[in-house]
């Protein structure tokens, strides 16, 4: 049985670092506002300057709301840079100090220092293909 001092929020390095699931997919648009709203009318999408937000529920662990952020970005954004194609994944990771620490060790390019926003702690990577991901812990 694991020991609950050492699954405190102060104690991140205890939690096994790894993806979670998804977290947003982020894509090129000539037009993201009347792409926006192309799938706000079309589809239903409830969209913002963001793009749209969809919650769910974790199997394993009902009471948890995750969310995945939807956004076309315009095209030639540099958001993506370096990756040259015309789409970026967004991971929803546990123990981002960790992963980040592992993915350094295994050689993964690490592409800046993970920054911390009210919602949660972001970095960005390459992976082997050169599509430039985005790891996200959510703040809890």
């Amino acid at each position: 049985m694991a020991d609950p001092q050492n699954e405190t929020p102060n104690k991140p390095a205890t939690i096994t670092p790894k993806v979670m699931g998804i977290g947003g997919i982020f894509f090129f648009s000539d037009n993201p506002q009347e792409t926006r709203e192309w799938y706000a009318h079309n589809l239903g999408l409830e969209v913002n300057d963001w793009g749209s937000t969809f919650e769910s529920r974790s199997v394993n662990k009902p009471e948890e709301v995750n969310s995945l952020q939807w956004s076309p970005f315009q095209t030639g954004s540099d958001y993506f840079a370096p990756s040259s194609k015309g789409f970026m994944i967004n991971y929803r990771v546990q123990n981002i100090e960790g992963l980040v620490t592992q993915l350094k060790a295994n050689g993964v390019t690490v592409l800046d220092d993970i920054a911390s926003h009210d919602y949660g702690k972001f970095v960005h990577i390459l992976d082997a293909d050169g599509n430039k991901v985005e790891l996200w812990e959510p703040a809890r």
